[in-house]
């Protein structure tokens, strides 16, 4: 069975980030980047299922600038057996990357596709689904348990009231939710084997897809700072308090 896990390459999660001064978005410039962290739980869960036997080949593809070559040669290392850089300049937006990725699972025909369920910096929790609805598969989002046998993946899957099992056909696309695994640390021996991964590069314009952006972002601007809070002396002030700020409300 071949699986193809999806790698974006986003800002990293510990960095504070900041906002360009004219509005225009998050300045990226001397910021650390790094993988998705819901990617690397994906590329984590197709590594198992590999290690398990259950797979033959896990292939990371990512979309994105040339930069995003080390986005995927992380992937690599924790154990994915070659790459494809969808290379592109332009702004990328989910149904841009879902049609990108329909094109790559056209040409792989894998039996699996595994995606996080969001990107830390949009977190539009929308490429997995549509990518579902463009090739016509049966989806399972938010997993946090999948299990593979006789063509099909059951999975556990977080909604508001609790888990929700299902049972899909494969091929199938699914999505991870942080309480599927614990991603691994690459090893350094895993690091230098990964160089000489191969990576394939290709174009957009290649698979004919047309990525131009269909949204414009008008301004960014950082929250609100919150104020500071008021310690008050007892329950009865904190109560009149909170009739006072209900009332102005």
């Amino acid at each position: 069975m071949k699986i193809i896990v999806t790698v974006k390459r986003v800002v990293d999660h510990t960095v504070n980030v900041r906002v360009k001064s004219d509005g225009s978005g998050v300045d990226t410039a001397n910021v650390k980047m790094s993988m998705n962290p819901f990617d690397e739980i994906a590329v984590e869960e197709a590594v198992r299922l590999k290690e398990a036997g259950v797979a033959t080949e896990v292939i990371a593809v990512s979309a994105g600038v040339a930069q995003a070559q080390e986005t995927l040669r992380t992937a690599l290392a924790i154990g994915a057996d070659r790459g494809i850089l969808i290379e592109s300049n332009e702004a990328l937006q989910p149904l841009a990357v879902a049609k990108l990725l329909k094109a790559i699972l056209d040409r792989e025909q894998p039996q699996l596709i595994i995606l996080g369920k969001q990107a830390i910096d949009d977190d539009s929790n929308q490429t997995g689904q549509m990518l579902a609805a463009l090739g016509d598969m049966p989806q399972a989002t938010f997993a946090s348990k999948v299990v593979i046998a006789d063509g099909s993946a059951v999975v556990t899957r977080e909604v508001d009231g609790g888990a929700q099992t299902l049972s899909v056909k494969l091929p199938a696309v699914i999505t991870t939710d942080l309480r599927l695994n614990e991603p691994r640390y690459a090893t350094l021996p895993s690091i230098m084997k990964a160089k000489k991964k191969p990576i394939e590069t290709i174009k957009p314009e290649d698979l004919g897809v047309d990525v131009t952006p269909r949204l414009a972002t008008l301004k960014v601007v950082e929250p609100a700072r919150r104020g500071a809070g008021v310690r008050m002396p007892d329950v009865a002030s904190l109560l009149e308090r909170l009739k006072a700020e209900a009332n102005v409300l």
